[in-house]
């Protein structure tokens, strides 16, 4: 299949964060004297948004009293020490670089707060990728189709000539929602089993084999 744009999530697909993110939630929860969480334990709850992260994080999940402020603190803290340990998985920025040469649109569409989306959008890929958007308010996280469907408008994408590329069954059902093809990445948050039980179809276990089927 040829593509004329490849949208990426963020976390697990085009940077490997969970170090970051790990830091910064056992950051909040010790500022509140909560048991902190091993870095699998935040893993597994990657996907569907900081607010999820940290509700399942927190003892009362989001009736736990406490529940907003170490949210606040999580986001405060991750933003000022987003990229201590992040880095892009091997083989990605080559990704980018040979995806601009072909005229592919890239673009980021992500469930991390927009503000640490566009710090690292500015960070790791402002020269490589043409845009990105994280969670806003009143609009619908993914899997809801919302961001996924804003980006594709902004250069008339058509849905044919479109793929998301991910690491998650949110992104999987994203996909879906919107009416495009989606790429599992088997390097990210989940294992290639997880992907294959959650209805991938299409699995690359690393950023050679995704450009194969880019390209």
């Amino acid at each position: 299949m040829s593509y004329d744009t490849v949208i990426f999530d963020l976390d697990g697909t085009l940077l490997d964060t969970l170090d970051d993110l790990t830091d910064g939630v056992n950051h909040a929860l010790a500022d509140f004297g909560y048991p902190l969480a091993g870095r699998e334990e935040i893993r597994a709850r990657l996907g569907y948004g900081s607010g999820y992260l940290i509700a399942h994080s927190v003892p009362g999940g989001y009736d736990d009293p406490n529940y907003q402020e170490v949210f606040d603190d999580y986001l405060a803290y991750y933003r000022a020490h987003s990229s201590v340990k992040t880095r892009p998985y091997a083989g990605i920025d080559e990704l980018l670089e040979a995806l601009s040469a072909h005229g592919v649109r890239r673009a980021i569409v992500s469930n991390k707060p927009d503000s640490a989306t566009q710090e690292l959008y500015q960070r790791w890929f402002a020269s490589s990728v043409e845009c990105a958007v994280g969670e806003r308010p009143g609009i619908r996280r993914k899997p809801a189709p919302d961001s996924l469907l804003e980006v594709m408008r902004r250069p008339g994408a058509a849905r044919e000539r479109t793929v998301y590329v991910g690491d998650s069954e949110v992104d999987i059902e994203t996909a879906a929602a919107a009416g495009v093809d989606c790429i599992s990445c088997a390097w990210g948050f989940r294992t290639a089993e997880q992907l294959l039980q959650s209805g991938a179809r299409v699995l690359v276990s690393d950023a050679e084999e995704l450009a194969a089927r880019l390209i």
